[in-house]
């Protein structure tokens, strides 16, 4: 993983390798709530430390008063939850048992936090010893540190930490890590400065992360930015209401649940969507939806969720929302059962703004390739071009840079590029102009000569290799049918040789 991912801090890499060694024998998957739980105990005990020497400095002011911390939107932490606690009895053969205590006892004077903190620490198979370690490494977090508030840091390594373990587990870290520069695409076009930001299958929250960051970096108070979530994983879940906390973000909203069959937001309409959904889910239990609501333009199929999620979304965005989310690329071209009807209704009725192909290898799930969608309702205010009859169509696939044979990311400046790009067409001040092999706004009667296709290659002119964009569920059903006429006529050809050797007194 390169040096840029996530942090930045100069020892964040260091301080992996040292927690990486500890893991000893240990899954991925499993030792990242070993690592990623202690991060956060250590987190809410230094914001709860900064307050209390405050506190205590302050003569009309007790700092032993839980309501003063609650006052300051700050966590209570009990005395045998506390850091210095831990960090003094790391040692001990009950260390285990210690910090399993000290979960406990936060989530029950804090109630937002109940039933989220891992509580498995003295459990037999975890080494003590290895665990005392990574009490002693974490402690060294933000120690010493002039520049910023310790908690900012303990921030920023949870964020590695987490991008870390999403690339240790491959495939799996992929249900619950979006690489950061998809996410800061996302944003960066989007622009969520202020209202309702909604994602719907929001992993480790790294959505909600970026956006409130956003609005903090260009002016805006986060306070103005209100973020609504729902998660299916109840592990995932709990990921993302600590990846929130410890990011000092409000997370009351965000829920536990299938947001097919049990859409905790139903009332919800959003001013941004930021998402990234499952690819390609055949086990949604379409099949129980046939009639829902949120199929305005066609019922989609119950062996892809793919045209669920994308109505889901446009359900859910307000009379102005936008929404941005990665899709597979087999949902631009396909036409199976019925998915290519419901595409053109959604491009005729003036929804989707821009479609985005990208590069390979961003992802930690297998190398699908992937494309981002941009559909919006706010196609007809003041600030923005009458683009009602255009989809902009970006090819992105030659840009990012390799970090490791497996992972690519996009710079800064390929970032900057992408959502200048978009922002110079949609936007009335902006100067855009089409780039050969890299954008191209296209008309709707374009898009209908193609056969409501919006593979980007197809109109940009690129001279890219163009990808296999045939979806793979009707490239199979071709496929099975010319081999099965392939057969055919190779059992007619084989009856006629055995025919005609026969006929010159040799039988087979």
């Amino acid at each position: 993983m390169a040096k840029s991912t996530s942090a930045n801090l100069g020892f964040e890499e260091k301080l992996w390798a040292a927690a990486d060694k500890m893991r000893n024998n240990m899954d991925p998957s499993e030792y990242k709530h070993v690592v990623l739980g202690l991060i956060f105990l250590k987190y809410i005990s230094d914001s709860f430390e900064e307050l209390h020497e405050k506190l205590k400095a302050d003569k009309l002011s007790d700092p032993e008063d839980k309501d003063e911390y609650l006052a300051e939107n700050v966590f209570w932490v009990p005395q045998e939850a506390r850091w210095n606690f831990l960090l003094q009895n790391a040692k001990k053969a009950e260390i285990g048992k210690l910090v399993d205590d000290a979960m406990v006892a936060i989530e029950k004077e804090n109630p937002s936090l109940k039933g989220v903190l891992p509580k498995d620490y003295a459990r037999p198979t975890l080494d003590k010893q290895r665990l005392g370690e990574l009490i002693d490494l974490i402690g060294t977090i933000g120690l010493g540190d002039k520049e910023s508030r310790s908690k900012d840091i303990l921030g920023r390594v949870y964020e590695y930490f987490i991008g870390r373990f999403a690339s240790a587990e491959g495939k799996g870290g992929g249900e619950f890590f979006t690489p950061q520069s998809v996410v800061k695409l996302l944003v960066s076009v989007l622009e969520p400065y202020k209202g309702r930001v909604f994602d719907p299958c929001c992993g480790s929250g790294g959505m909600f992360v970026q956006s409130e960051k956003f609005a903090e970096s260009h002016g805006g108070r986060v306070d103005d930015v209100s973020i609504f979530g729902q998660e299916s994983n109840a592990t995932t879940w709990r990921l993302c209401k600590m990846n929130l906390a410890i990011r000092g973000i409000e997370s009351k909203h965000i829920y536990l649940g299938d947001s097919f069959h049990n859409d905790q937001h139903k009332d919800l309409k959003a001013d941004f969507i930021l998402a990234n959904p499952p690819f390609n889910i055949s086990d949604w239990g379409g099949e129980r939806l046939r009639e829902d609501v949120r199929w305005k333009y066609g019922t989609p199929p119950t062996g892809n969720a793919n045209y669920g999620w994308i109505q889901h979304f446009i359900h859910h965005l307000s009379p102005t929302g936008i929404a941005g989310f990665v899709m597979a690329n087999g949902s631009l071209s396909s036409n199976t059962s019925g998915e290519g009807e419901i595409r053109k209704k959604m491009i005729k009725a003036g929804l989707v703004d821009c479609i985005l192909a990208m590069p390979d290898k961003l992802f930690y799930t297998v190398q699908i390739p992937a494309c981002l969608w941009f559909v919006s309702r706010d196609r007809y205010n003041n600030k923005f071009r009458d683009r009602h009859d255009e989809i902009l169509f970006i090819d992105a696939r030659k840009l990012g840079k390799l970090v490791d044979r497996r992972h690519r990311e996009l710079s800064d400046e390929e970032l900057q590029q992408i959502s200048g790009t978009y922002h110079n067409w949609r936007n009335k001040n902006g100067k855009y102009e089409d780039i050969k092999g890299f954008c191209k706004a296209t008309s709707i009667e374009e898009v209908e000569k193609n056969g409501y296709v919006l593979t980007p290659g197809r109109y940009v002119g690129t001279d890219f290799v163009e990808e296999d964009d045939e979806a793979f569920e009707e490239k199979m059903t071709r496929l099975t049918k010319e081999l099965s006429e392939q057969f055919k006529q190779s059992k007619d050809l084989e009856q006629k040789i055995r025919e005609n050797l026969e006929k010159v007194g040799f039988k087979v």
